[in-house]
């Protein structure tokens, strides 16, 4: 039977000499927050270290990190954390790591680091940086490592091969099989027999397509579609996407160049990424093509292309604040809006509403669902395959991906042979050892969400998320009473104000006397009651009738002081 991580799974053992101990502290059973952890005779090996981005049912909350706990009294331990490549899913919990250790070495392409390292700069970090090329190997104290070329939506992606004195594993990080990419860097697959051939113990294989059959569609038929857009437009032109995704800023570039626009970069991350690209070469910038934000007003519409941020109707996003009429670019009928990518799982409900509401001002929405204006990142059913008949691993342990992804990345697995007990479908905190070629659950830690909230990093909890959302959907009451302990009579009140309850504050007067009541009861039955028992007497009143009478739980907040 598949290895399956369990609720009744327990604190691990002591790691055994020798044995090879992953951890995985995010990116399972999500998309996002991807991070794993690898020990072997005391020293720690780290795999991507990234950001989940919140959903509606959670308010105020700008990002979502790994919880550290497990490491963060072993922050000394760590010999290095190895960046499969530079989306946010990936590096951008990695300001955040390094406010624990500051040295810790950061290992990825040249690319990579380079988005990461302005990331850190935001931060006033300044990382110490390991830049690694495709087919490099190097060791960081008891595990060696190997980088392997692959195909993503982003240039400079590396799968990572670790070998340790517990087995080999290998971690793809994020890829795809596209065999006619833009930059003509292919996923190497005659890497991958080689260390097939050498024996790979362990598959973390990418899981977010595996659901999906078939092969992924490659990037080079986006680039028609694109042209063919940018030919039909007679105003200006709006596309939004991943403020990373270098290969569709290209063809973006290549699609205006041909049909003589200008572009500017809308969005502070959009900017920050693609400068960063072109001084890098990884992105070909035609001379003249590139103007200012500042400057867009010079120029006729049909002469504008603007690459923008928020394709995942993030709210402070450019086009989500475009689509709201709150942004400097305001869209008007007629104007051509290309959504070039996909949904990330939960997003759906605020893309639509972005869309509905370009719509509303009278644009022309492009998006995946009527037109074929973007292409996964991600490996389909048929290219994890063959993966698995390339590297014919011991065992597998599916990453990246809900657990509906998991799941159909392990049957695939199943599938080309591989034995049921070697297939490990496992879950944020889940401890998998690895000793002998068999890789095993043997128990489970702790493993939380850590919001950020502005300036705050973990000091918002799940009961502060509960508060808000309650606030949000059915509003507050507040109530306030003076009592007079000695005499046992409510001398003031209660005063009972209502925010977003959609009532008039008059209809709570019914509800006055029994407030009333209530309290000088509890005073008489216990004339030492605290102020705060007493508010639970309010609260419980108040709460009971709102609940009946008005059919509404908001938050109440009762205040009950002594004359």
């Amino acid at each position: 039977m598949t290895q399956l991580a369990l609720p009744v799974l327990t604190t691990p053992p002591t790691l055994p000499q020798g044995t090879l101990r992953i951890v995985p502290l995010g990116g399972l059973g999500e998309v996002g927050r991807n991070m794993a952890v690898f020990e072997i005779d005391g020293k720690l090996l780290i795999v991507d270290c990234g950001v989940l981005f919140p959903e509606e049912n959670q308010p105020g909350v700008d990002l979502i990190l790994p919880d550290f706990s497990y490491i963060e009294d072993r922050m000394q331990d760590i010999v290095a954390c190895v960046l499969t490549h530079g989306h946010e899913d990936h590096i951008g919990a990695v300001p955040y790591l390094l406010r624990h250790r500051r040295d810790i070495p950061l290992v990825g392409s040249q690319l990579t680091l380079a988005l990461v390292e302005a990331k850190l700069a935001e931060h006033r970090i300044t990382p110490v940086l390991r830049v690694v090329e495709e087919g490099q190997v190097l060791d960081f104290g008891p595990f060696q490592t190997e980088f392997v070329a692959v195909n993503h939506s982003i240039p400079d992606a590396l799968a990572v091969f670790i070998r340790t004195a517990g087995g080999t594993v290998l971690h793809t990080g994020d890829f795809k099989m596209d065999q006619l990419p833009l930059d003509g860097r292919i996923t190497d697959l005659r890497h991958f027999a080689r260390l097939g051939e050498e024996g790979v113990d362990l598959l973390m294989a990418d899981s977010t397509n595996a659901d999906v059959p078939g092969f992924t569609t490659a990037e080079k038929e986006i680039g028609p579609v694109l042209d063919r857009l940018f030919g039909q437009a007679r105003k200006r032109i709006i596309v939004a996407s991943f403020s990373s995704h270098v290969h569709r800023v290209q063809q973006v570039l290549d699609a205006a160049h041909h049909h003589g626009r200008k572009v500017a970069f809308v969005g502070r991350s959009m900017v920050r990424n693609m400068t960063i690209a072109a001084k890098l070469g990884y992105l070909d910038v035609p001379p003249g093509i590139l103007v200012d934000m500042k400057n867009i007003d010079d120029y006729p519409d049909h002469q504008l292309v603007l690459m923008s941020t928020g394709s995942q109707g993030e709210p402070m996003a450019a086009l989500s604040r475009m689509a709201n009429g709150d942004h400097r670019v305001q869209v008007s009928p007629g104007d051509t809006v290309i959504l070039a990518s996909s949904l990330i799982p939960g997003n759906e409900n605020a893309v639509f509403r972005v869309i509905n509401g370009l719509l509303k001002l009278g644009a022309n929405v492009v998006h995946k669902g009527n037109a074929k204006v973007h292409v996964s990142g991600h490996a389909a059913a048929g290219e994890l395959l063959y993966c698995y008949n390339i590297l014919e691993p011991l065992n597998a342990m599916p990453v990246h991906g809900e657990t509906r992804h998991l799941i159909a990345n392990g049957n695939l697995a199943l599938e080309t042979g591989m034995e049921p007990d070697s297939v490990i479908l496992a879950d944020n905190g889940t401890v998998v050892d690895l000793a002998n070629g068999k890789a095993t659950i043997v128990g489970q830690v702790e493993v939380g969400f850590v919001y950020v909230d502005g300036s705050s990093v973990g000091a918002i909890t799940d009961a502060d998320l509960k508060d808000r959302r309650i606030l949000g959907d059915e509003g507050f009451i507040s109530v306030i009473t003076v009592v007079n302990r000695s005499t046992g009579k409510v001398v003031s009140g209660p005063e009972i104000h209502a925010r977003g309850v959609a009532e008039d504050d008059a209809v709570f007067d019914d509800i006055i006397p029994k407030v009333n009541e209530a309290l000088e009861e509890a005073i008489l039955a216990k004339p030492d009651h605290t102020a705060y028992q007493l508010q639970q007497v309010v609260r419980r009143v108040i709460g009971t009738w709102v609940s009946r009478k008005l059919r509404r739980r908001p938050m109440i907040i009762p205040v009950v002081l002594e004359a």
